[in-house]
Formats: C-alpha cells, structure tokens, sequence
C-alpha cells in the first residue's frame, strides 16, 4: 500500500505516518518515487499506536512494543504499571468531580461559607488533590 492509502484506510495523516516512520515505529518497505510503500500489517500496528497513546504512553514507549520486525511484543509488567497509573488517575478525578458537585450544589449563600468548599481549597493549595490518600470525596453538610 502506498502511504496515501494507509493514510485512507487508518485516518493517520500521512505527515504524521512519515514522523512514525523516523521515531522508528512502523517502516516503509520501498520507497518508489516520493511515494513510501508499508505492508497491510503497518494498520495493525498504527493500530497499536493510537492505542498506546490512548492509554497514555509516550511514542518512545510505544516503539519499544514491536519488535525490528514490527510484530508486537509488549511488556506484561509496563501494562500492569500503566493500569494502575490509570486508576489512580479514575479516582483523582473522581473525587473532583465530587468536589466540585458538591461545590455547584452547597447549600451556603456562597462558596466562602461553605466548609466543604474551604476544605477542597486548602487541599488543593496544599496538593493534597495529587495524593488520594490524604483527600476524601466531600458529602453534603460536611
């Protein structure tokens, strides 16, 4: 397939498929003219791509998860790793998103006088947000 086609049939730009190509992620096979020529198996492979960027690992991680022929080959542990880094990241959010629920509907005149909201703001200028260890999810009356 010439890079114009892979760029069709994946939706990867084909800017972007030649910036793949240097950071050493996926390979032409020849290059005919201008025109770069990949297997069917480079799909897959972006495929993997636009996965593991998804999942939040960097390119150069990525590219680690092939082999110099271009078959997968991904490592276990760094998966389990990232998963964990994702739901820690769920909860973070999670209790933000509570935080500021509560925040839109506490029932004090203002945000000033309302003790859940004060507490959500010195956690956050003590970084308490970053640690869930050190921060609850707020409850009403609270």
């Amino acid at each position: 397939m010439d890079i114009s086609e892979v760029a069709k049939k994946s939706g990867v730009a084909a800017s972007a498929l030649r910036y793949y190509e240097r950071k050493g992620l996926i390979r032409s096979l020849t290059s005919v003219g201008a025109r770069r020529r990949f297997s069917p198996a480079v799909l897959d492979q972006l495929a993997l791509i636009a996965l593991g960027q998804a999942a939040g690992f960097s390119l150069d991680q990525i590219r680690e998860m092939f082999t110099p022929g271009g078959a997968p080959q991904i490592d276990r542990a760094l998966l389990s790793s990232k998963a964990d880094e994702l739901e820690r990241m769920v909860k973070r959010l999670k209790a933000m998103a509570d935080g500021l629920r509560h925040a839109a509907a506490c029932p004090a005149p203002s945000h000033a006088e309302c003790p859940s909201f004060q507490r959500l703001l010195k956690a956050a200028s003590a970084g308490a947000l970053e640690n869930r260890q050190r921060y609850r999810p707020l409850r009403h009356g609270e």
